[in-house]
């Protein structure tokens, strides 16, 4: 009896320990019962022992199809020891890890039980084992390749392409693996094994392990609050931003760069008659084709998004945390990258002097890039795909765009669908109106001929842009920032629904199939085994 089990004995069954390992503080729920370090404490037995029991896994494939990719396997797992799996690829491996960790796919389902402690969860003999078999491991092989060499189908073209050589067929090899296929093999391995002394002491072993009650164990989610949660998230990310020179500094770079473009193309436009168009043209090309460099970041985020669906299987923080705190970490960048290309343009072009009319520029400016990031959020959360995001991202844009008002007026787009609802969708919509107002409101420009009056910017906006006066530029702004908010809650619920709904429906989908299966259709093999597995009763197969 060990110092620990007489300690454990001496308390009335409980153990004594110092300390927890990380993985046991995770799953322990009472580890913050425990004292400072350097001091014990009576409590029982938390460490894990993870079972599983006549576990197989299927697979529906499509109308009828099924294949079986574990097939009532038995094992277990004990506290102190390494459980090693192995096998060629697409034996299963990742499957069984999954099926423990209760991760299958939606279009996969599981029979038989896995136990952690004794309760439902989620979550080396082997060259004698050979040599009992008939597959001995020859002196000067290695063990783990011999076992490879056994159960890899892979090795059969090996035997095929040799087949024919000169050395094939005069040396005769003792290897008994040289006269038979891999797929006999195998059979005659799992038909041993189910005989064996091994497959016993196993099952035994499980039963065992299974009938013991110990402490619940749990991950329970992350420990840390949704504030800590949250300023965890954002300092990362914010550090992620500063590092990924393609994710804000060089769209930074190109802002810049375009918006000297626009700067001395339009270099200090004026009042004159043909300014009245210039700054039209202006500013549809800021808040179209400026804001809609945006999608450049896609890419980047799109990474983000699958560290981020890895660390939401582990429960490490809520999607509210990680929207938040994308939307934080971000706001830095987009605020430099409006303040620097929008100075840049407002005053080489030399727009509306006063400085309320420069903060409303580049308020507007701000809300509609931020809006492009919201969007591009979305389409990242259902279609992950650079090329193909970055494409719907930009039609969606283009579309908005073109019923923004200045490619065609507002009271010309036609009213059905165009103009109801699209145009009021659109975030260019209400960027332009805002900016026209924002530029145009007070000016007087110069007419077509010096004799005839000037024209006030209020007749432009009424007669010429077809605006509306009685709307402040004001709401236009806020109905653009309401729009970051909206595409952040789609944001939210399109994660929500990846999580919960789609799941469910491709599960719905694979039972019906299964379902659908005919009667005398039988579960398929494994990938990795279909096209290059020698059955002697078939004889090969024909690629």
């Amino acid at each position: 009896m060990t110092e620990l089990q007489a300690n454990a004995s001496a308390a009335g069954g409980a153990a004594m320990v110092v300390g927890l390992s990380p993985l046991s503080e995770t799953l322990w729920r009472d580890s913050k019962a425990l004292p400072v370090a350097g001091a014990a404490a009576l409590i029982g037995d938390v460490s894990a022992r993870l079972t599983w029991k006549d576990l197989s896994v299927t697979v529906a494939l499509g109308p009828g199809k099924t294949q079986v990719v574990l097939d009532e396997l038995t094992g277990y797992a004990e506290p102190g020891s390494l459980t090693a799996l192995m096998g060629p690829s697409g034996s299963g491996k990742s499957t069984l890890l999954d099926a423990l960790a209760g991760r299958l796919a939606a279009n996969a389902f599981q029979s038989g039980s896995v136990l952690l402690n004794g309760r439902k969860a989620k979550l080396s003999f082997g060259a004698a084992f050979f040599a009992q078999t008939g597959f001995p491991c020859p002196p000067l092989r290695n063990p783990s390749d011999h076992f490879l060499r056994c159960v890899n189908s892979d090795f059969d073209k090996v035997k095929a392409t040799l087949k024919g050589s000169m050395k094939a067929r005069v040396e005769r090899s003792d290897d008994p693996l040289d006269r038979i296929t891999t797929s006999e093999a195998t059979r005659k391995l799992v038909a041993s094994y189910s005989r064996s002394q091994y497959y016993y002491t196993a099952r035994e072993k499980v039963n065992d392990i299974s009938r013991i009650k110990g402490t619940v164990l749990d991950s329970g989610g992350s420990q840390a609050s949704f504030l800590m949660q949250a300023c965890t998230l954002t300092k990362r990310s914010f550090i992620n931003m500063s590092r990924d020179f393609g994710y804000y500094w060089l769209r930074l770079l190109i802002y810049i760069l375009v918006t000297v473009c626009i700067g001395t193309i339009y270099l200090d436009v004026g009042t004159k008659y043909t300014s009245i168009l210039a700054r039209g043209a202006c500013a549809a090309f800021v808040f179209g084709f400026v804001t809609f460099m945006s999608i450049g970041g896609f890419p980047s985020f799109v990474e983000e998004m699958k560290v981020f669906q890895r660390e939401r299987l582990n429960g490490h923080y809520g999607v509210a945390a990680f929207v938040i705190s994308n939307t934080v970490s971000a706001t830095p960048f987009l605020i430099l990258i409006c303040f620097l290309s929008g100075t840049i343009c407002y005053f080489m072009v030399r727009l509306h002097p006063g400085f309320l009319h420069y903060i409303f520029f580049l308020l507007n400016l701000y809300a509609s890039v931020t809006v492009v990031e919201s969007l591009m959020m979305v389409i990242a959360s259902v279609i992950p795909n650079f090329l193909m995001g970055i494409i719907i991202g930009a039609g969606i844009q283009g579309i908005f765009m073109l019923v923004s008002g200045y490619f065609r007026l507002p009271q010309d787009i036609p009213k059905p669908f165009w103009r109801y609802p699209m145009q009021y969708i659109s975030f260019h919509y209400w960027a332009l109106q805002g900016q026209c107002q924002n530029d145009l409101t007070g000016l007087v420009f110069d007419n077509q001929y010096p004799d005839q009056p000037k024209i006030p910017g209020d007749f432009i906006l009424k007669y010429i842009f077809q605006i509306n006066l009685e709307r402040s530029k004001w709401i236009d702004l806020s109905v653009i920032f309401s729009m970051i908010f909206i595409y952040r809650i789609l944001f939210f619920l399109m994660i929500k629904i990846n999580e919960d709904v789609m799941p469910w429906v491709r599960g719905h989908i694979a039972r019906k199939r299964i379902q659908t299966k005919d009667s005398g259709a039988t579960f398929g093999k494994t990938p990795s085994l279909r096209g290059y597995v020698v059955d002697p009763e078939l004889g090969p197969n024909e690629s």
